[in-house]
């Protein structure tokens, strides 16, 4: 599971580059209660959603040619410079080659061999989540992928991850955790890329998985706010009820209230 006990391969932190940031911050406040704290000038208008004061992902303008509307996840990295060789050796390729934040940490940005954009983040001041899990927080990421096992290939080798397939009823799902952990430590999973045409029309991508309390309210909040239902919501045993969302501007996300029967 995600948690703030960070370890090298997990998610650390997740950013939204959006074109109208005073929108998108009416936005996920009202779908998820989040405030927003801005950065000061030296961030470049950078600032964090928050919850109770507690840092759930950052936000930023981006412009047409910086980038279209989306949400990075970022993974701890102990050496984002020798993170940034090991990308490039497994065929992967630099978006953004490592540089420092002030004096928050180091980061870098990448695609790997399918195409997905990935965040890299090496902490010093600024040591990520400060709250995950429960409602408003990450809960999961999932990436969807051309080839898996290709996949499942680079992602172990650049960060070191383990990986178990499930079996279920048509087919495999294959999560992932960090190096050195069990199924407990899992966080996210692979999904074969033709497998959701909803996923399949916007290229190999990750999504992040908000957890909620109430997943048909939300819904309905984001419809009302101006986002877009891309698919659900939809129930899966032993999972817990899901659905997918795009906000006013375009950046995909999901959510997902667990299945208490599910440990």
């Amino acid at each position: 599971m995600i948690t703030t006990d960070f370890v090298n391969g997990a998610p650390i932190w997740m950013d939204l580059g959006t074109p109208d940031l005073d929108g998108a911050i009416a936005f996920y406040g009202g779908v998820f209660g989040w405030q927003f704290q801005p950065g000061g000038p030296e961030t470049g208008g950078y600032g964090m959603f928050q919850i109770d004061g507690k840092s759930v992902g950052g936000g930023m303008t981006v412009t047409p040619d910086q980038g279209g509307p989306a949400w990075t996840v970022y993974f701890q990295s102990g050496d984002a410079d020798a993170t940034a060789k090991a990308v490039e050796q497994a065929g992967g390729t630099a978006l953004l080659q490592p540089m420092d934040v002030l004096d928050q940490g180091r980061m870098a940005i990448f695609a790997d061999p399918g195409g997905a954009a990935f965040g890299i983040w090496q902490p010093r001041q600024h040591k990520g989540f400060g709250y995950v899990t429960e409602d408003g927080g990450l809960n999961w990421v999932e990436l969807y992928a051309p080839d898996v096992a290709a996949a499942k290939e680079f992602y172990g080798s650049v960060l070191g991850w383990g990986a178990f397939d499930v079996e279920f009823d048509g087919g495999t799902y294959t999560s992932v955790n960090p190096a050195g952990t069990d199924e407990n430590g899992m966080f996210g999973g692979l999904v074969p890329l033709d497998l959701d045409p909803v996923e399949a029309s916007a290229g190999p991508h990750w999504v992040p998985y908000i957890h909620v309390a109430d997943v048909d309210a939300v819904a309905g909040k984001v419809q009302e706010l101006g986002g877009t239902v891309r698919s659900g919501p939809i129930s899966l045993p032993g999972v817990g009820r899901i659905a997918k969302f795009a906000d006013p501007y375009g950046a995909g996300f999901a959510v997902i209230k667990g299945d208490p029967n599910q440990q």
